[in-house]
């Protein structure tokens, strides 16, 4: 009687451990310090020079367009002397369009080739520094240019819930938020749609913004245009949570449990006769 007993006791305590969820402190890190990664995401991200590789929209406007024009094409050195003097007449100005402006990829040196200046170097400069720098040159030869320069394969970074996290870069260099979790394949079923988290290193300065998904409102948030280097964070539903604490040897536990049961009948049986 003893010997069924202490079998029954074994089982109650191996069925317990079984059922038993895992301490709080031992959950998945990213549902303990949502805000802590994406800001160290963001930090990691926040390279504000130009970059090897980076593409770079260059357009150059003028009072007289006509003035410019050799700055903002391929040109041959017969073309480009004949805009040598502005016209009497030039025409008003004008803004190039985005898409037309011309692309230059900073090459493996961090130069580029801009017509007339020749190579330019991109190194250790931000976008404002390059943009005066070129706004200088030109002033050279045209009165009071202004330089339009604008990124256009800038990155994002999205993690958390998605089906597929990680880095993107942006071609057209335009990305809402929606656009960001279309690239990152959606949120998964365990995504929390109410509580997006995006962090933007501006300046230097660590912005944070929880973002409803389910509220049509969050279109007219001014994070909803994302910039470069915007990290996005998904943050885990309460179901995901639940299922994130249950011990993974749960199954084992309850497979053993049944066998030493199945065992137990036997040997009390046994013992009886």
């Amino acid at each position: 009687m003893n010997r069924h007993k202490i079998l029954l006791l074994f089982v109650f305590l191996l069925t317990l451990s079984a059922c038993k969820t895992k301490d709080r402190t031992s959950e998945l890190n990213y549902m303990q310090n949502v805000e802590q990664i994406a800001t160290e995401a963001a930090l990691r991200n926040s390279v504000t020079t130009i970059q090897k590789g980076d593409q770079l929209a260059i357009s150059i406007t003028a009072k007289d367009m006509t003035v410019v024009k050799p700055f903002n094409q391929n040109y041959s050195s017969a073309e480009a002397s004949q805009y040598s003097t502005p016209s009497t007449n030039a025409p008003a100005a004008q803004i190039l369009d985005k898409s037309t402006a011309p692309i230059y990829q900073v090459d493996t040196n961090g130069e580029i080739d801009f017509p007339i200046l020749g190579k330019l170097s991109t190194t250790g400069k931000t976008l404002v520094d390059f943009k005066d720098e070129i706004r200088d040159r030109v002033a050279v030869y045209v009165k009071n240019p202004s330089v339009n320069l604008k990124i256009t394969n800038y990155k994002i970074t999205v993690l958390g819930e998605v089906h597929k996290p990680g880095q993107y870069t942006v071609p057209d260099g335009q990305a809402n938020m929606l656009n960001a979790l279309g690239l990152a394949g959606d949120l998964t079923m365990y995504g929390k749609r109410n509580d997006v988290l995006l962090v933007r290193n501006e300046n230097g300065q660590i912005l944070k913004e929880r973002i409803n998904l389910m509220d049509a409102n969050f279109i007219n948030s001014p994070y909803y245009e994302l910039k470069q280097n915007d990290v996005i964070y998904v943050s885990a539903n309460e179901t995901k949570e639940k299922t994130a604490r249950l011990n993974p040897n749960t199954g084992t536990y309850i497979a053993i449990a049944g066998t030493i049961i199945g065992l137990a009948g036997i040997f009390i049986t046994i013992f009886k006769k």
